[in-house]
Order: C-alpha cells, then structure tokens, then sequence
C-alpha cells in the first residue's frame, strides 16, 4: 500500500522525518518495501501543448504531432496513443530524459520515416499508476513548459509498505497514523464522521436482501443514501495531487471522493448514478447466467454464489469487488446514490478468486474491514460530497445488520515476559494497548481486554502479547542463545517418520524406483480394493476419475505401471510410501509401504543383455521386497507369523498375509489374473503392502558390550533334515517348529528341496532343509550335535506329525 508524508501527516501530528517514519513501519510490523522521493524522480518532465497531430503517411495507429513544450519552437513527435490528438495539453520528455516506467532513456529517432525528437507520457511511464491507455491529460487551463512535479504537486515522499492478511486495519492512512501513534511517534488527530442532516426522505427504500436460508451471503450490512442536484466533475487539485501520487488516476469529483475515504480510512464505497437506476435495488445472489459489464471494461459471468447489487434491469455491482459501467457516475451525473457496506471477507475473496479481479475494494474487504465503520463512513462521504460538489442529502437507507466479534480476553500481564522475554512495566502494557484502542478492565496481574471491532484477528492471550511486543519494537527483543546440553540429543524423528525414511531407502536400494501419485481415485477404483465409502468420497473432487479418497497405494502403482507398458516399458519396479485413507477418523489414515514388480525378472544381471537369464515376477519377488524392508526395519520376517491367506486382490493360490497375533502386519502376492486383464495389464504382477503404522514399537534393549566369542569365529556347520509330512502341511510350519527348537545354536533354516512320489506315499511328500548350527563359547561336541538334532526332529514331528525320512 502506497501513502505520502503529507497524508499521512493529515491524520497524525508528528515532527518526525521521513527516515525516522520508515524506520518505525518495519520495527512495529508493517514491513516498508520502499521510500519514494517523486519530485527527484519525475523533475524531468515538462508540461506541454500538442500544436496539431496529424495521421502518419506510414503507419495507420501513429501520428505526427507538433508539441510546444515552452522552449519557444515546435518539437516533432512521433505518438501512438490513441488520445494524442489537437489541442491536448499533457507531459512531455525531452531526448536524454529517463522513463521509469520503461527502464530506458528516450532519444531521438526515426519511426517510419519521420524524425520523433523525445516522447509524450502516459501515467504507467511515470509509473503514477497502471494506466497506459492512452497519454496524460491535462486540463485546458495547465501552463506550458513547467516541471510536471509543480504542476502536479508531487514533490512529497511515498512510502510504500506490505500488508499482510490479518490487517485490515491498516490498508487506510488512518490505520497507520493510530499504530505510529501508539508506538510515540505524534498524537492521533480525529475525524469528524458525525450524522449529516438529512433533507427529506429518500426515493430510495432500505434495500430489501432477498437470500434464501441456504444460499452464501456475502453481505452483512447495506447503508446508502441519495444525494440529489450535485454538480459533478473534476476534483480539486489538492484530491487530484493526493490520488496520482500513491498511482491512482483523477476520473472526477465523486469517484475520487469514494478513492479517497478508501485509501484514507480503509474504507471502500461506491457511487452509482441514481438516475440509471431501473426501479429500486435489492440485494441478491447472481443468476446462473447473469454478466456484468464492469468498471475495468470487461465482462464477466456471474454465478448463484456471488452476491450482487441489482435492479430490475440486472446486475449493477459485483458486491464488495466492482461496481458496473451501466450505472457508473460520470461528470454530468446530477444525483448519486452513494454505498458504504460491510461484507463477509471469507466470501468476498471467494469471489474475487472465481472471476479473477484484483481490485483495492476487494484488497481490503477479504481483510476485514472496520465494520463500526459501516454508517460513519457514509456520513464522512456524504459531507466530502456537500464540500466538493453540493446537493441535498437525502434520509440513509440502512439495512441488515453488522457481525460484531466483541472479543474479550483475559490477559496475565507475565504472558508479555514468558512469550518474548521483554520486561514491560505494567503501566506501560496498559498504555500501549489502550493507545492501541483495546479498552482495559481489571487490576493486578490479569487484565480484562476487549478488542476494537478493527482488529478481529486478536483472539487470545498470544495476540496482545504480540501488539505488546510491536509496539516496544521487534528489534527489542532479547535475543538468548539456546543452553549447551551435554548428553546426547533425543531423536528428532518420530517412530513413523523414521519408518518411512528406512523403507524408501530399503526399497530402492533393491532396485525399485519411488513413484508419487495421487491420494485421491476413481470409486470404481476405490470400491475394488476395498474402500468406495460414502464418507470417503470428495464433497467437490477436481475430476471425474478423481472422487474418492484411495484405500490402498495400489491403484496408482498399477496405473502407472499400465502408463509405461503402452510406452514400451514392460518391466517395470517401482514404489510408493504414503498414505492410505480406510475411514474418515484420525485413526483411519494409515502410512502404507507399498511395490510392485513387472514383467520378467533378470538373473544375473539387471538391463537387456544375451546372456541374461529371465523369469517372470511371481510371490516370492514380492515376499523378497517385503521381507527387505521388514529387515531394514529391525523386524524378521520369520519370526511373524506367515499365512496362506491371500489379499483380495491376489491370485488365490499365490499370495499371503503376514501377521502379529490378530493384527494383519502386511500382504503379498501376485495380481489376480482377471484384475490383471481389467486393469488391461499383460503379463504377471507381483505386489506387497506393508502398514507401517500396524508394526509394534520396537522393544529398547539394555546394549552391552560383545566379547571376542560373541563376534565369534568358530566356524558354523549344518545338518540336513528330511521329512515326509502331508501334502497339506506348509514348509512355513516345518521351519517355525526346527527355528524353535534351540533358539541359541539355529542361526538359519532353509528348505532346499521338497519332492512328492509314490515311494513317499499317496497324499505325502519330502521337505528337506538345511539346518545352520552356530557355536557360541566352544567348539561342539558330537554329544552337543546329536542332542539339538534329536530336538529338531522331535518339534517338527511335533508340530508336523510327520516323520524323519530314512
């Protein structure tokens, strides 16, 4: 937001210079981006007279004009604003004069075949404002050949600082003299915004607001009055100056007027010209299919969540954005009907995002405009236009009703210490907040404030810490260095964060590589692997294809995987680690692990090459990924429980689940050939899901120190097992019943072949395994090897009811 010294010297009585003001903005809070001497940067420009302008012989949208600057001959310019015409009087750059708007330095030229010997200004130039329509005019009356700056009156200091979005407060001049105030820097000076006499009653009833129970209202309050017999047209110079100044540009006396009280106290109005008015305005909420042809000349359609300001003809404003050209205040505008009204900020932004307008009336409502301010600033413009143009007020027309937070806090004045370290004297908080317009109740350590209806974003104890703490000065605060600890610091990731650090790293170190997609599916999609709940789905998805939360990392793998083989890519590896939404609790957003492999599988080696050996994918591909990670993790996959329970989406004899007691830790397997097919997949898919959030906390075991045996060098021996048990009994079972059978000497059991025969017996069949024995303080004995055998043979009979094969 742009202000000069002189405005703001309008609302604050202060000696301070302008170094000292801009130093004061960054240190309570309201950054300065830049400090603008404009009389320095503009003192090359001259006011000037366009003799005649006459169509260039080569060009259609050029002409050749002859300008008196003052230097008592004519200088040929070359100009193709569409304005440049006979007898207009503007701003004039002689060769060699920097234009700031252009980042260049005019010279002389030849444009077409015709000498142009300097250059004729728009406002955007000058950078004045973003107007570049068209050359600056000036009115008939300006003098010839003298510096600009005079003429205009810009030879003040700009400020220009950022706003950010819980102040609303200080999008006005106002706002900003009261916060230099309380800071010290001047006395707050006041405004008078009493009640203006009305003469009779207005033709103009109190908008009636025709909102149904369900539709969005953005207006809260409606206050307007009709204003008869003015005489409009240019404002005064003193307004003209003060606008072109912070970049506005002069349009006439009461739209300037509406520009003013809006800049000077944040508080946007707008004029509409009563007599273009078809019948009596209502408030209402646009119809589907309903434009306006706005102020910035563009038309934009409108929808049933926008509120607007309307007649019996249409749309007359678009509500707390912009007004509309058909009903605008022009100079031969008799009788005004002025507006001021609060509005919801949440909705206003809403709209402005919808249509895309970025305008200084929605800059400052999706703020939080003063809503105290509805009626007094009515009452201000309506005295600025008596003052400046004359006419009869008529009664105001009111209606609806403003939104009030009239927030109290209870605020323990030691908060100030314990929040930002700054000691405060207690009478000094007091001061500052009252300054502030905060009203103060209590005594002792706990003060009673209520908030000023300007500062809506002040809730709680913390908030008046802050304001407390903007007006001692950011730069005050103690800065304390954080204590030297002198024990190891605790972990800074949590269990999860951790898990899901470990899993990308396992993962792709065995060669497959992260995919992200998105969190959100197709219900079809969802409904197939389990999830399509209503309470699940999007209230406004962004795509058809897109409409629910997904239940499982898989339907985006698989996408993608589908993506790369229509791409010629056919076996492909890939990963994901993210979130899975099983239902709409906290509780049902868990932290899945999830890969799948296609294609073929290369042994001895990775890539395309002649001696490279291939199969296809299967489960146990899965079962290996999965283990990986289980490993990585700190958990043995052998240790868990491994059932042939197939997932849903898996091949009914190729998939199984691994749990912990009743808790389902991951699944694996092959796709189901027919989802295959329906995912429009070709060839086998090897899959596996793994819920981080579902592995236990790991136990924390006291470490002690190894001895040279338990990092041991004694040699490991085997022993092989084969026994003959029913088809029916799993290999898993036979190598949790020989793990368990000494869990000091097993290090390792592995099945490494199973065979079925009629010399074995009809429905049986021979599982061999290899037996790791690892000695730990002593070589051992063939006594020592003899009892653990005896002991792996008896707990897989056990739990078999098989027998050892001869």
């Amino acid at each position: 937001m742009k202000f000069t010294l002189d405005w703001l010297k309008e609302h604050l009585d202060t000696d301070a210079s302008a170094d000292e003001i801009g130093k004061t903005l960054t240190a309570i809070g309201l950054e300065l981006e830049g400090v603008e001497d404009q009389g320095k940067a503009l003192s090359s420009f001259v006011t000037a007279h366009i003799v005649s302008a006459e169509q260039h012989p080569n060009a259609d949208k050029l002409r050749v004009c002859k300008v008196d600057a003052g230097t008592g001959e004519l200088i040929d310019v070359v100009c193709g604003a569409p304005n440049a015409r006979t007898g207009l009087k503007t701003v004039f750059a002689f060769p060699g004069t920097y234009i700031p708007g252009k980042d260049m330095t005019i010279g002389k030229g030849n444009i077409r075949g015709q000498v142009s010997n300097g250059m004729l200004c728009s406002a955007a130039e000058l950078e004045l404002s973003n107007d570049h329509d068209g050359i600056i005019e000036l009115p008939t009356d300006a003098p010839i050949g003298v510096k600009y700056t005079d003429f205009a009156g810009i030879d003040g200091v700009v400020f220009d600082i950022s706003i950010t979005p819980n102040r609303g407060d200080a999008t006005g001049v106002y706002g900003i003299a009261r916060d230099l105030a309380a800071f010290g820097l001047g006395t707050l000076k006041t405004t008078d915004m009493s009640p203006i006499p009305s003469e009779g009653p207005s033709s103009i009833a109190p908008l009636p607001q025709l909102f149904s129970a369900d539709e969005p209202k953005t207006i809260r309050k409606f206050g307007g009055r009709l204003i008869k017999n003015v005489k409009n047209g240019p404002s005064p110079d003193w307004l003209q100056q003060r606008l072109r100044a912070v970049g506005l540009r002069p349009i006439n006396a009461i739209v300037d007027i509406t520009n003013w009280v809006s800049l000077g106290w944040g508080r946007p109005l707008h004029a509409y010209d009563a007599d273009k008015l078809n019948g009596q305005p209502v408030l209402r909420n646009a119809r589907p299919g309903e434009t306006l042809d706005a102020l910035d000349n563009k038309i934009y359609l409108l929808d049933e969540t926008m509120t607007v300001i309307a007649d019996e003809t249409g749309p007359l404003c678009l509500g707390g954005i912009m007004g509309g050209i058909r009903s605008g205040s022009t100079d031969e505008t008799v009788n005004v009907f002025m507006e001021c009204a609060s509005w919801d900020p949440e909705l206003v932004a809403r709209t402005g995002r919808k249509t895309g307008i970025v305008s200084d009336a929605r800059y400052r409502l999706e703020r939080n405009v003063d809503p105290a301010l509805t009626e007094p600033g009515l009452e201000l413009a309506t005295r600025l236009v008596l003052e400046l143009c004359g006419g009869e007020p008529m009664e105001p027309a009111i209606s609806g009703d403003d939104v009030f937070p009239n927030t109290v806090v209870e605020f323990p004045i030691t908060e100030v210490k314990r929040l930002t370290g700054l000691s405060v004297e207690p009478m000094i908080i007091t001061a500052i907040l009252s300054r502030l317009g905060f009203e103060i109740s209590g005594k002792g350590d706990v003060l009673t404030v209520k908030v000023p209806s300007w500062r809506p974003d002040v809730t709680q104890k913390a908030d008046l810490v802050e304001e407390v703490m903007r007006m001692v000065g950011v730069d005050n605060v103690p800065v304390e260095p954080l204590p030297r600890l002198n024990h190891v610091a605790p972990r800074m990731l949590t269990t999860i964060q951790n898990r899901r650090r470990i899993a990308r790293r396992s993962l792709a170190a065995r060669g497959l590589d992260e995919a992200v997609t998105w969190s959100f599916i197709s219900n079809a999609e969802a409904t197939r692997f389990g999830g399509g709940q209503e309470s699940l789905q999007l209230a406004n998805a962004i795509a058809s294809d897109m409409t629910d939360m997904r239940p499982s990392l898989l339907p985006g793998l698989l996408a993608a995987a589908r993506r790369n083989a229509n791409r010629g890519l056919a076996d492909i590896a890939q990963f994901e680690v993210g979130q899975v939404f099983l239902s709409d609790k906290p509780e049902g957003q868990h932290t899945y692990a999830t890969g799948i492999r296609t294609g073929s599988a290369k042994l001895g080696g990775s890539g395309r090459h002649w001696s490279a050996k291939e199969q296809s994918v299967g489960v146990f591909d899965a079962k290996a990924d999965l283990g990986a990670v289980l490993d990585a993790l700190g958990y043995d996959i052998d240790k868990m429980q491994v059932l042939a329970e197939p997932a849903p989406w898996s091949h009914p004899g190729r998939g199984g689940r691994v749990a912990q007691g009743p808790k389902t830790i991951a699944w694996f397997g092959e796709l189901h050939p027919a989802w295959a097919t329906e995912l429009d997949l070709d060839g086998p898919v090897a899959a596996f899901e793994l819920d981080l959030d579902a592995l236990p906390e790991p136990r924390k075991k006291a470490t002690k120190t190894k001895s040279a045996l338990d990092l041991s060098s004694l040699m490991p021996l085997t022993r092989d097992f084969a026994f003959v048990v029913d088809k029916a009994i799993t290999a898993g079972a036979i190598l949790k019943a020989a793990r368990g059978a000494d869990k000091t000497l097993i290090k390792d059991v592995n099945v490494f072949d199973v065979f079925e025969g009629t010399h074995v017996g009809e429905g049986k069949k021979s599982v061999a395994i290899e037996v790791t024995l690892q000695p730990v303080d002593k070589t051992l004995t063939d006594e020592d090897i003899e009892k653990v055998s005896a002991a792996i043979i008896a707990a897989v009979t056990k739990q078999s009811g098989g027998v050892l094969r001869a």
